[in-house]
């Protein structure tokens, strides 16, 4: 299924975004599943040495979830912050496993100051190491509550200059209602970002399709557990849902 959008799949990427799900770093389950771990970076470390400059932004599901700990009873604040902290609990574990089991470098950089164990967010630092073949993982959410990760991946991929924000999902795509619910839901394989919007799709935060609405990011949603999957995002390939306004910044 397709919606009105004009781009084609061309021949990839060079500066990718890589949003990554924290619930799924736990396999279901609370905290990391290294397999699963293993499993995410050994797909990034095999895009890595084609040549393509890749971040990567995690969230914390895993962990915590402020909008459910509110639900507690626990303040929205104090809960995000939480989660924030998760996110870097799965950083650290995403780039043990990239520089230990694949040799490849990384940074971790956080929107919360935590100098033992990761750098400072810093724009212009980012894009050095992504020049120098650094992956460079983003934790702490954007330091702020009430901000998804999702809004996060979108603000930092337009500051260090990505053309793509590649979401990786436990789904095939964005469908018209929930395939799990509804079996005759379909995928688009294109989509606006507005029609996202307008039609209430609630693959991600809206938050973060609106941001890249406003600047021509376009948006790719596969499905995250089908093996070498990120090197077939990042070649361009047709899988899973791209989302994108026609006439902005190309999407291959």
């Amino acid at each position: 299924m397709s919606a009105e959008v004009d781009e084609e799949p061309g021949h990839g990427y060079h500066r990718v975004m890589l949003k990554l799900g924290g619930e799924m770093f736990g396999g279901g389950g609370v905290g990391v599943d290294p397999d699963v771990v293993q499993t995410v970076a050994r797909q990034i470390a095999a895009v890595v040495r084609t040549g393509v400059q890749v971040a990567v932004v995690i969230g914390g599901g895993n962990f915590f979830r402020g909008a459910e700990l509110q639900q507690r009873g626990m303040d929205r604040s104090r809960a995000d912050y939480m989660g924030m902290l998760g996110t870097v609990m799965n950083c650290l574990a995403l780039q043990d496993f990239l520089e230990r089991e694949h040799g490849i470098d990384t940074r971790v950089q956080t929107a919360i100051t935590m100098g033992q164990v990761a750098e400072s967010y810093i724009p212009r630092r980012a894009m050095r190491h992504l020049e120098k073949g650094r992956v460079v993982i983003f934790g702490g959410g954007a330091g702020m509550p009430y901000f998804s990760t999702d809004t996060t991946a979108a603000q930092r991929a337009l500051e260090i200059g990505c053309e793509v924000v590649l979401m990786a999902k436990a789904v095939d795509g964005i469908y018209t209602a929930d395939p799990r619910v509804d079996p005759d839901a379909q995928m688009f394989d294109h989509i606006t970002h507005r029609e996202v919007l307008e039609r209430g799709l609630s693959v991600a935060d809206a938050t973060a399709f609106s941001l890249c609405m406003d600047n021509n990011m376009p948006i790719l949603v596969f499905n995250l557990l089908t093996e070498g999957n990120i090197a077939r995002a990042v070649r361009g390939e047709k899988i899973g849902t791209l989302v994108s306004t026609p006439g902005g910044r190309p999407s291959f």
